[in-house]
C-alpha cells in the first residue's frame, strides 16, 4: 500500500469531538423519526441548528410535508470532485413493550448507549456530522468541497429521500466519492479485529406468496385450504438454500477474513466452494453464521402471513411475504423460476409487486483513493486490525448513488456481533467508547482524501 502524506490539517482535538458526538446522539435518539411515518423534517431541523450555530448554511428538501433531506457543504478549491458524507434520518419502529428501556430517551448501562437509531443510523449521522462541522471549525484546507447529507426514506420510502435528491437536486450531492453507513468495525475480546468497508450491496426485491381455495366452515377441513398451502410453500422456501456465488468482493472478503481468524474458521471460509467439503463448510456457516451465509447467496426471509378472518372460517386465499436479498447480478426470472419448482404446488402463485426498486449496480472498485485513504486511516487508529472489503447484506442509499456513477462505500462505528444482531430489534445499542476512535478514523479518511496535500 503506498504510503501519501496526510493534508496539512490541524488535529482535532478527540475528547472534545467524543463528547460533543455523544452529546449530539443522545439529543437527536430522542426525536422520533421512525418510518412510517417517518417525520425527517424535525430531525433535518435538529441539525441544521446546529450547523447554524457553527455558521454553516444547510438546506431543506421535502418531496411530502414532513419529510425532509438536508443537504449542507464546506467549499474546497474545487480541484477534485466533492466527498458527500451521508446518514439518512429516518429509523425503522419499535415493538416499545420488547424493550427493557425507553427506546426514544436514550440511556447509558455498562458502557453502552441504548436507544432506536444507535446502529442504524444516527450515530454515523452525528459521527459524520462532528467531521464535517470539525472540517469547518479547524479551517481545513480541502481540495474537494465535502458534502453533508441527511436524507429522508431510506427504511422503506426512498423515493421521499435518495431518490428525490437524485432526481431533483443532483446539482446539490453531485459528487465522485460518498461515505454511507455499512460493513462493520468487528471489536472482538475487547480489541478491533477488522474494518469492513462496504463496496458492494445485494438488492432488496420484496416478492409475495399467494394461496388460493375455496372457502368453507371450520368444522370442515378441506384439502385445498389457502393457509395448508400457503404454509407448506413458505416452509419449503425457507428450508431452501439457493446456490452459493462469489462475486469480487465476497471472494476477496472471505479469503482475507481466513488470514485473520482462529485456524477452525479459516478452514470455513477456505472451503466453501470445495467441491468435496463445501456442502459441509456452508451448512456450518448457514446455522452459525446468518450475515455470512446471506453474503453467500440470494436470501429469503418469509416477514409477514395474512390469511383468515375468522376463526371459524376456512379463508379463500392467504398470503405471504418474502424479503428477498438477491446478489446483484442475479436474474431474478430465472430465480422465481427456481423458487417454483422448490414449491411445487399450482394453487401457489409468486406475485411481483409494481412499483419501482433499489437499482443494482456493480461494486465501487477498492482501489480508489477513497479506500485507500480508508485502509491508511484504519491502520493509523486500529493498527492490529485489518481492512477488507464486504458486500453488504441490506440495502443501502449508497445503491442510487452508485447508480449515478459515485463511488460509495460503507463504515459503521466499533460493534460487536451482538451490538449488530440488534439492529432492527429490541435494545439497540452502541458502544460509547468505541465513538471516540470512530471519529478518529472517519476524521483521517476525510481529511486524506479531501484535504490539501502539502
Amino acid at each position: 500500500m503506498a504510503a501519501y502524506p496526510l493534508a496539512a490539517a490541524p488535529a482535532p482535538d478527540l475528547d472534545v469531538a467524543h463528547r460533543e458526538v455523544v452529546e449530539t446522539l443522545k439529543d437527536y435518539l430522542r426525536i422520533q423519526t421512525f418510518s412510517p411515518p417517518g417525520g425527517e423534517t424535525t430531525g433535518a431541523n435538529f441539525l441544521k441548528g446546529i450547523l447554524e450555530h457553527e455558521g454553516i448554511a444547510s438546506e431543506i428538501f421535502e418531496k411530502a410535508p414532513g419529510r425532509g433531506n438536508l443537504v449542507a457543504r464546506l467549499k474546497g478549491h474545487g480541484s477534485k470532485r466533492p466527498l458527500i458524507l451521508m446518514a439518512h434520518i429516518d429509523t425503522v419502529g419499535v415493538e416499545p413493550t420488547k424493550w427493557t428501556v425507553d427506546p426514544f430517551e436514550p440511556s447509558e448501562k455498562d458502557g453502552y448507549l441504548y436507544g432506536r437509531g444507535t446502529t442504524d443510523d444516527k450515530t454515523s449521522g452525528a459521527v459524520f456530522l462532528e467531521v464535517f462541522r470539525m472540517l469547518h471549525r479547524l479551517k481545513v484546507p480541502l481540495d474537494r468541497d465535502v458534502i453533508f447529507v441527511a436524507e429522508a426514506g431510506e427504511e422503506g420510502s426512498a423515493d421521499l429521500g435518495i431518490e428525490f435528491l437524485v432526481a431533483k437536486h443532483w446539482d446539490k450531492i453531485d459528487a465522485e466519492f460518498a461515505l454511507n453507513e455499512g460493513g462493520i468495525t468487528l471489536e472482538e475480546d475487547g480489541r478491533v479485529k477488522y474494518v469492513a468497508v462496504s463496496a458492494a450491496e445485494k438488492v432488496p426485491r420484496r416478492l409475495f406468496l399467494s394461496a388460493s381455495g375455496v372457502s368453507g366452515h371450520g368444522s370442515r377441513p378441506r384439502p385445498d385450504n389457502a393457509i395448508v398451502h400457503l404454509s407448506a410453500a413458505v416452509a419449503k422456501l425457507g428450508a431452501w438454500q439457493p446456490p452459493l456465488r462469489f462475486n469480487e468482493i465476497t471472494r476477496l472478503y472471505f479469503q482475507s477474513l481466513a488470514k485473520v481468524s482462529s485456524p477452525g474458521e479459516a478452514w470455513l471460509y477456505t472451503h466453501l466452494d470445495d467441491p468435496v467439503v463445501g456442502f459441509d463448510a456452508q451448512e456450518i456457516i448457514r446455522k452459525t453464521n446468518f450475515l455470512q451465509n446471506s453474503m453467500l447467496r440470494t436470501s429469503i426471509s418469509p416477514t409477514v402471513i395474512r390469511g383468515g378472518f375468522q376463526a371459524n372460517v376456512i379463508p379463500a386465499d392467504a398470503l405471504a411475504t418474502l424479503d428477498i436479498r438477491a446478489l446483484p447480478d442475479e436474474d431474478m426470472t430465472a430465480f422465481t423460476a427456481a423458487m417454483r419448482k422448490v414449491i411445487n404446488d399450482p394453487s401457489v402463485q409468486i406475485v411481483v409487486p409494481a412499483g419501482t426498486q433499489r437499482p443494482a449496480t456493480p461494486p465501487s472498485p477498492i482501489t480508489s483513493e477513497l479506500y485507500r485513504a480508508i485502509e491508511r486511516a484504519q491502520k493509523k487508529v486500529f493498527p492490529s486490525a485489518t481492512t477488507l472489503p464486504q458486500m453488504d447484506a441490506f440495502a443501502t442509499d449508497s445503491a442510487q448513488l452508485r447508480a449515478k456513477g459515485v463511488q460509495a462505500y460503507g463504515l459503521s462505528p466499533v460493534t460487536t456481533s451482538e451490538d449488530n444482531a440488534r439492529m432492527h430489534g429490541n435494545d439497540e445499542r452502541i458502544e460509547i467508547a468505541g465513538l471516540k476512535p470512530f471519529f478518529e478514523m472517519v476524521w483521517t479518511a476525510v481529511v486524506d482524501v479531501a484535504g490539501t496535500k502539502p
